[in-house]
């Protein structure tokens, strides 16, 4: 039989266990996680996770270790191109809560560079992010190391690495993970020589992760990013609406009340939007009402924050008259 109609085969074989009982999957995809092609076993992997199979971790451990072998001794763009085997099998033994910490912190470690259009690019950038997250959920593995672990990734080269690695210290949800957060804020810009990729979304994720952590309490150290009224403080203004309380209210509307930007002020507008507080909508409201040079970013801030029937039909009847606003408005709405 020709090698690809084979392969094709096997693919279609293992796509019909969907709709088999998983007791009559076990074998089949025991069998197919010791294939030696990294797409095949990529699938297989994927199954086991969509049918829960946890009875088959220990294979799923041991694909995992035949690729990284494979990678540590042979060409891993032959063995497991685009890291395809190794990502399913992270993400599968992530769902499984898989409690052995040592296969997610090889996972953190490797690195794979592939040929790429202009030179060459690391496609293990995933499977670090995955197991990063994975790592968090060990629970025999203690605060200090899980958090010395996770360090190591704040300064990958892959801004997607980071951004997750900073997402699962913030899962750590402790006071530490949220002054290691503080901390990689704070020194964001002295490694921007190094991350020209870096802001604004790293930043962004280490803002929401200390308010999630501690909560409005942590709203005005935040609210120190607001100044620069870049794509970075844009990311604070966000993450202070993600609060959803009066507090990230007032301190967005005192920030809107200096702004000269227009660009920045709409950022603004639609921050307060989604504190989903009355007395936003009201203030945005009122931007419409007085016809104000925001009047528009207004309507289009109000509008994106899925507003009730009512703030629709107010917003409707604040525009009437007015052919500017009119636009606005049903540009808005398309």
């Amino acid at each position: 039989m020709p090698a690809k109609r084979k392969f094709e085969d096997q693919l279609a074989a293992l796509d019909a266990l969907r709709h088999q009982p998983p007791e009559l999957s076990l074998e089949p995809l025991r069998k197919a996680l010791t294939n030696r092609n990294n797409f095949i076993v990529a699938k297989a992997a994927d199954l086991v996770r969509d049918l829960q199979l946890m009875q088959l971790t220990p294979e799923l451990l041991a694909a995992f270790d035949r690729f990284m072998l494979c990678s540590d001794k042979d060409d891993p763009i032959k063995t497991d191109p685009q890291c395809w085997a190794k990502n399913a099998i992270s993400r599968a033994l992530a769902q499984f809560e898989h409690q052995d910490p040592d296969v997610f912190l090889r996972g953190m470690k490797h690195i794979q560079p592939e040929p790429s259009y202009g030179g060459s690019s690391d496609s293990a950038g995933t499977l670090r992010a995955t197991c990063a997250l994975a790592l968090v959920q060990c629970r025999r593995l203690p605060e200090p190391d899980l958090l010395t672990h996770l360090i190591e990734l704040l300064d990958d080269k892959e801004k997607s690495v980071r951004v997750e690695a900073i997402r699962a210290i913030e899962q750590v949800n402790s006071t530490s993970a949220a002054l290691l957060l503080r901390q990689r804020a704070i020194l964001s810009p002295h490694l921007n020589a190094k991350m020209q990729d870096d802001e604004p979304e790293t930043l962004g994720a280490c803002y929401s992760g200390i308010l999630r952590i501690e909560g409005a309490s942590a709203i005005p150290w935040v609210a120190q990013f607001l100044s620069a009224s870049d794509d970075a403080a844009a990311e604070a203004a966000l993450a202070i609406a993600g609060t959803h309380s009066p507090q990230a209210f007032e301190t967005l509307k005192q920030r809107f009340a200096k702004a000269a930007d227009p660009w920045f002020c709409s950022v603004l507008l639609s921050a307060m939007a989604l504190t989903r507080q009355d007395a936003a909508i009201e203030f945005l409201l009122d931007q419409v009402r007085n016809e104000s040079p925001q009047a528009e970013a207004a309507i289009e801030a109000i509008l994106r924050a899925a507003p009730s029937d009512e703030t629709k039909k107010r917003l409707k009847e604040l525009v009437s008259g007015n052919q500017r606003l009119t636009r606005a408005l049903a540009k808005a709405i398309r």
